[in-house]
């Protein structure tokens, strides 16, 4: 591959990393299972458990998780063909992850604070002012 074909790579291959990342570490449908692990990670008797357990509230933490999983799944290698590449290819992959994570959760963000900013305004308008 081209050093273009996998920057290409690279940044298509980030999607699903981010994705999965921030599906499982902030997305209702697996609330209950980061609620328990929330509460193990604060809770549990050994260090060690603490630390598996905090990877499911963590985008940042488990997003290394995630690119593992993907680098090994696509043998997705980067500047080098040998070892190398796996990690050169698991670190960039990480770090863009997470600059889309970073981009969503703003995205997200501002959303938000127009939707209150619509309803304040909305409340303002339908309520009679004092005389």
């Amino acid at each position: 591959m081209t050093l273009g074909e996998q920057i290409i790579g690279l940044i298509l291959l980030a999607i699903p990393v981010a994705c999965v990342s921030w599906t499982v570490t902030h997305e209702e449908i697996f609330r209950e299972p980061r609620d328990y692990c929330k509460r193990a990670s604060e809770h549990a008797p050994r260090l060690y458990k603490r630390k598996f357990f905090y990877l499911f509230t963590c985008e940042y933490c488990f997003s290394h998780y995630a690119a593992v999983f993907f680098v090994a799944v696509t043998r997705f290698k980067l500047l080098y063909f040998d070892w190398r590449g796996y990690l050169i290819s698991f670190f960039a992959l990480v770090w863009v992850a997470n600059q889309y994570m970073s981009v969503y959760n703003r995205l997200r963000l501002d959303i938000k604070h127009e939707g209150l900013e619509i309803k304040a305004d909305e409340e303002n308008i339908d309520s009679p002012k004092a005389a």
